[in-house]
């Protein structure tokens, strides 16, 4: 490096720059993973919706456990996609968080509605999106790991954890 190089005072664009993301993690990975997530963002809300539009909706013989345990879901579910939101911006890429966005990122259809007495339906939709999500999620986990990232195999991990435990109570439900 020269004397000027070194005597150079930054700009004033230089001293408001972010400098480039550098967490041990390459531009390439972190742009897979953070695609990844994405996808798995928009099974998350499309799931959340749906759990959070039956608990609105639900009655007959049914309706105070489903109603309760909707609620319980919805609420963890709705945590849960900040911290995923977050995870891609960490990545350095902005996260889906628009209707558009999420229907052409989720692997959920959308399905017609549901019948507010058919409790079955509800819960039936509700295993189908519940393994839908810990399908993308071992997508996720899959190349989090090939890359390192242990924050995202983490969190991937815990986002299995919970959906497959709601597929198996909501399918034990179904029983």
């Amino acid at each position: 490096m020269s004397k000027s190089e070194k005597n150079r005072r930054p700009s004033k664009a230089d001293k408001h720059e972010a400098p480039p993301i550098d967490i041990g993690i390459g531009t390439s990975d972190r742009r897979k993973i953070a695609d990844g997530l994405s996808h798995f963002l928009a099974d998350s809300y499309t799931l959340y919706l749906m759990t959070h539009n039956f608990h609105w909706n639900i009655t007959g013989p049914m309706f105070n456990s489903l109603h309760v345990m909707f609620e319980g879901q919805y609420t963890e579910q709705w945590t849960a996609l900040d911290a995923i939101a977050e995870r891609i911006r960490a990545l350095g890429a902005r996260a889906p968080g628009s209707y558009t966005e999420f229907a052409k990122l989720s692997s959920i259809d959308e399905q017609p509605s549901v019948e507010e007495h058919d409790w079955r339906e509800m819960v039936r939709q509700l295993v189908v999106g519940n393994e839908a999500v810990c399908r993308t999620a071992r997508k996720v986990l899959k190349t989090a790991d090939a890359a390192d990232d242990d924050p995202t195999v983490d969190l991937m991990t815990q986002r299995l954890n919970v959906h497959e435990k709601n597929a198996w109570m909501l399918r034990a439900l179904l029983a």
